[in-house]
């Protein structure tokens, strides 16, 4: 998906990196209109990527639910070497925590979602946008007005 932003030029993101407790998920449950999404991306032709620990167990099985992929990393070093898979120049990242540090430093655009699982404030740093929800950062990709006027110069 190509976004021109003014100011700025063309971003071009291909891929984007979820995180899944408190990103993609909210204790344990993903939020309703999620699934809607992530399918309007894979139209779009953004490859959706969960980097996780799996801290639940249940990765695996939510992933062939939404018709994702799904890495395990289990660190924020595992997470930034994970990230070394894809181009940087067409990688976005969402995540919440601390652990998703190693993402948003290697992402083209990075997103910090503020749901009920809080936030770790090291990560604000490494962010380029901060939405209250899931829905919002999969919202913000769709939406190349939105995407436009948030990263405009």
């Amino acid at each position: 998906m190509n976004y021109e932003v003014p100011g700025v030029g063309e971003i071009e993101i291909k891929v984007i990196v979820l995180d899944l407790n408190g990103t993609l998920s909210v204790n344990g449950q993903v939020p309703d209109g999620v699934k809607q999404r992530l399918d309007k991306l894979n139209e779009l032709g953004i490859e959706i990527v969960l980097f996780t620990g799996d801290q639940r167990g249940t990765a695996q099985d939510l992933c062939d639910d939404l018709g994702i992929s799904f890495v395990r990393c289990k660190s924020l070093e595992e997470k930034e070497k994970a990230m070394g898979n894809y181009d940087s120049e067409t990688t976005a990242a969402i995540g919440n925590a601390r652990i998703d540090i190693g993402t948003f430093k290697k992402a083209k655009v990075s997103v910090a979602t503020l749901q009920a699982e809080g936030i770790h404030a090291g990560i604000l740093e490494h962010v380029d946008v901060v939405v209250p929800t899931i829905n919002d950062a999969l919202d913000f990709f769709i939406d190349t007005n939105t995407f436009a006027a948030t990263m405009r110069m």
